[in-house]
């Protein structure tokens, strides 16, 4: 099933004063930096200027984002609901710093954008358009989603920054937003869920077994001192992982994301150890650490190939039977390339999974040794992985082509959430970019379908 949806009416929301549409979440950094997957997007620090080189233009540009932030899922909801009524239930005396616990009734929502949530996807919108303007006034994103529905309200959120940004009337608005269903036994490369092994193979428990290990390296001391101040609640160690929960989930049902006070029960070496255990969390999931992971996005790492080269051929040739739509990606109203047609801005959004196993398809952590599960180990490293860094809410991923007077041939760059990502195994030049000739041949396994063929008994 697929469907494409307009968006007509503007949402005004009240200003988001930890967030700006040019840094991200900027409130308490050494704390909100530190939330992995569950962090506000930021902009990342760079060792290597995100901005365009001197001499070149950006002639192509492939947004991949993860939607805004949202309230935690139903699964998790009624973890948290279980957690706050044993405490209320059990706890006998609560500290002056938990005191405020008490009096706390557990009433978020379950899986929706929040309104903090999509003023990030309008403020993303923003920026894209201020950072490609050379393209944007020019051209509008060809705009597709993953049809959940806070993927999709994500998507018309940012359209909405895109056009407010421009500021002027296009009757082209509202745009049009290609959906991708995702119903069960359906091909969506925005959510690959077809590689059975992959969801229930003997790989699958490696994250959560990853997760378990980290834990409890660090957790006892902080699950004593938890409960030496809400005595007699008895909290396990997974219910010390919900609390900390708390902390970035309250933060984003704000809509100006005022630091909860469930932040403060935790110290900065707690929290860099919880950012920590989210990345565990996603590396053993959906990237190197799992052997089926990095096969999870290799239908949209080859849609992206088709993309830069316009060559439709790298979406329907034998190697491709992986989680493509070859329905969609046959025709050009759908799935746009062509000798005569000049298409550079595209915008994808997806989930925080989705975006984790693209980036491990297209080998940007291949220099990434595997995380430790009983060491910590900092972003700081050449190429480190972070959940934080990569797929927080609203993560967003430019895959660019750029014109240099200097070279002959077009060139390559990835930019994660403001850092470049250098370019993995096609001769890197000093700005992280690779010729498009030697980044498509660096991508031998996406065009061999990765380990398709080991994801079915």
């Amino acid at each position: 099933m697929l469907s494409i949806i307009l968006l007509g009416t503007f949402i005004s929301l009240g200003s988001a004063q930890c967030d700006t549409v040019e840094t991200g979440y900027q409130c308490d950094t050494s704390i909100s930096h530190n939330w992995g997957n569950y962090a506000p997007y930021f902009s990342v620090p760079s060792t290597i200027s995100a901005d365009t080189p001197a001499g070149c233009s950006i002639s192509f540009v492939n947004l991949l984002s993860r939607h805004g932030a949202r309230f935690p899922t139903t699964s998790k909801t009624t973890e948290y609901e279980e957690l706050f009524e044993q405490i209320h239930a059990n706890t006998t005396s609560y500290s002056a710093e938990y005191d405020f616990i008490k009096n706390y009734t557990y009433d978020l929502g379950a899986n929706d954008l929040t309104a903090f949530g999509q003023q990030e996807m309008i403020h993303s919108g923003i920026k894209f358009y201020e950072r490609y303007k050379t393209l944007t006034t020019l051209y509008t994103p060809f705009f597709r989603s993953s049809s959940d529905d806070r993927v999709v309200e994500s998507a018309q959120n940012f359209s909405q920054g895109f056009h407010q940004a421009r500021g002027s009337i296009d009757p082209n608005y509202p745009y049009p937003i290609l959906l991708i269903s995702e119903d069960d036994g359906q091909n969506n490369t925005l959510y690959a869920q077809l590689c059975t092994n992959y969801e229930d193979g003997p790989d699958s428990d490696i994250a959560n077994d990853a997760e378990d290990t980290w834990r409890d390296v660090w957790i006892s001391e902080v699950k004593t001192r938890v409960n030496d101040n809400l005595i007699d609640a008895s909290l396990s160690k997974s219910q010390i992982i919900y609390l900390m929960d708390q902390c970035p989930f309250n933060t984003i049902a704000n809509v100006n994301g005022t630091i909860s006070s469930f932040c403060g029960l935790f110290n900065e070496m707690e929290w860099e150890n919880y950012n920590y255990y989210r990345s565990l969390s996603k590396w053993y999931a959906d990237l190197q650490g799992n052997p089926l992971g990095p096969t999870q996005g290799v239908g949209f790492a080859a849609e992206l190939i088709a993309r830069m080269t316009n060559n439709r051929n790298y979406v329907t040739d034998a190697n491709s039977y992986t989680s493509i739509n070859h329905t969609l990606d046959y025709f050009s109203t759908t799935f746009p390339l062509g000798p005569d047609l000049v298409h550079p801005l595209y915008a994808d959004f997806s989930h925080d999974d989705d975006l984790g196993s693209i980036f491990a398809a297209l080998g940007l952590y291949n220099s990434t040794a595997n995380l430790s599960n009983i060491t910590l180990e900092t972003t700081t490293q050449t190429n480190g992985y972070s959940a934080g860094w990569t797929v927080p809410f609203a993560a967003r991923a430019y895959f660019e082509k750029m014109v240099c007077l200097s070279e002959v041939e077009e060139l390559v760059r990835v930019v994660i959430n403001d850092r470049v990502v250098p370019l993995q195994n096609c001769d890197a030049d000093s700005l992280g970019r690779c010729t498009l000739s030697k980044f498509v041949a660096s991508q031998s396994f996406v065009t061999g379908g990765g380990l398709w063929g080991q994801c079915f008994d």
